[in-house]
């Protein structure tokens, strides 16, 4: 029997680990999400390039074509909201587990932001449909919901804040307060992505709606705001490396004097932390999944790259110098060991969860950027000059990657919060200690020694 084609993007060991964890409807999806990458949406990247405007007035305004074919010809498949799980969203998922989404994930992410699009599966999008479809009242899931599972719509999520340390999200300043019938929201926020986009809808909010309150995590709340509501501001894109990553962008966005109804409220008052847990988990699973997805995708360029026989110097194929098959070998070795820790992931989270898979998604959270950063590397130093221009994609995989090490909290916190996670085991460890000293000892007393 021909080895399932997801063998030749990752690897046939990989792929025997996780098989027999793929249902038949799982094998047959990851099947036809391979060759819609390799025949729909790889061939279309330069075209989508092409269709946006590099005019300021018309590029934030732009719904690039091509993508919205490759919607269309997606969703005829079945290639569609593949994140979301009928196991913990019965309504509204599709049978896949998230172990079986995690590798669909990684070879979505050869394919840049198109893939994930052209799919329903690019952030925030994803992780703001976990919050309604969990968190949202029936009212909120038929007026948001619906239209971002059918891709009618986007949408952004609120945290980060100009002036404010929101690695701490206990920080964050923005004011979320009831006045009758209504929420009035004021703040000032940036790096919110998806606001640039014409077709974005809403906004995601977090902010104080309790500040006073003994328990700082009960202190935030999260309301749906109209991304055309009186007080919305969009100040300017940021970018990232020089890269706007226009029509949905990075902004900065000012709330000011926002009122909404208080059914625009998520879950309950003082629920935020809750939430964004919820959102966040998930989420930074997918961001890895991709990560290893474009490191594998340099991987592959930088080979092509050192065995050109067009691009020999002093006589030698690229990867007769230095040390360059060593470096070919690293990131091999990397990608592989990134792919079994997100794995694993994805398996607890299946079974207990994001709450219950925490130090498995704060592990792969700061390791897998920061491998896939490496990989790309290496590849840009195989190709020069042209490594860092925009006739590669590898300067702009570059930029997209070392975002993550700051997106969904940057890799420090992460790092605190299992290294704190792991000196929880120390009151166990020293009684394990002491028990195997008293064995020790009752096996040398035995022994007369």
């Amino acid at each position: 029997m021909a080895p399932h084609p997801v063998v030749e993007l990752t690897s046939e060991a990989s792929w025997n680990l996780i098989e027999d964890r793929f249902t038949p409807y799982g094998k047959e999806t990851l099947a036809k999400l391979v060759y819609f990458l390799q025949d729909e949406i790889l061939p279309s990247v330069k075209l989508a390039h092409a269709q946006l405007p590099k005019d300021p007035a018309q590029r934030w305004k732009t719904v690039i074509p091509v993508i919205e074919e490759l919607k269309v010809k997606a969703r005829r498949l079945g290639l569609w909201n593949l994140f979301l799980s009928k196991t913990h969203y019965p309504e509204h998922g599709v049978p896949l587990t998230n172990v079986e989404y995690a590798v669909m994930a990684e070879i979505l992410g050869r394919g840049g932001h198109l893939a994930s699009e052209a799919v329903n599966c690019s952030a925030p999008d994803t992780g703001n449909m976990e919050v309604i479809a969990r968190y949202g009242s029936p009212e909120q899931q038929k007026k948001w919901l619906v239209p971002l599972l059918n891709g009618e719509i986007r949408s952004a999520f609120a945290m980060t804040e100009r002036f404010v340390s929101s690695s701490d999200a206990r920080n964050i300043k923005t004011s979320i307060k009831r006045e009758g019938d209504e929420i009035v929201i004021n703040g000032h926020k940036w790096w919110i992505s998806g606001a640039g986009d014409p077709r974005t809808k809403l906004h995601l909010v977090m902010g104080k709606s309790d500040p006073d309150n003994v328990n700082v995590y009960q202190q935030q709340s999260v309301v749906i705001v109209p991304a055309d509501a009186p007080g919305v501001k969009i100040i300017r894109p940021m970018e990232i490396f020089g890269y706007d990553d226009a029509p949905e962008g990075h902004c900065e966005v000012i709330y000011d004097n926002v009122r909404v109804p208080v059914g625009n409220l998520v879950l309950g008052w003082g629920r935020g932390f809750e939430i964004i847990q919820g959102r966040l988990g998930p989420g930074r699973i997918h961001h890895c999944m991709r990560s290893i997805g474009a490191a594998s995708r340099a991987l592959d360029l930088m080979i092509e790259r050192v065995t050109d026989p067009t691009r020999k110097t002093f006589d030698k194929f690229l990867y007769q110098h230095g040390t360059v098959v060593a470096e070919i070998a690293r990131s091999r070795a990397e990608i592989e060991s990134a792919r079994l820790l997100v794995m694993s992931a994805a398996l607890q989270i299946d079974k207990q969860r994001a709450k219950g898979a925490l130090k498995e998604i704060g592990i792969a959270k700061f390791v897998v950027p920061a491998m896939a950063c490496g990989v790309v590397d290496r590849a840009m130093q195989a190709y020069g000059a042209e490594g860092l221009s925009q006739d590669q994609e590898l300067a702009n995989m570059f930029a997209q990657l070392r975002t993550l090490r700051l997106a969904d909290g940057p890799d420090e916190v992460h790092i605190q919060q299992v290294g704190q996670r792991e000196l929880k085991r120390a009151p166990g460890l020293h009684k394990r200690a002491a028990e195997l000293k008293q064995k020790e000892f009752a096996v040398l007393s035995k022994a007369h020694l």
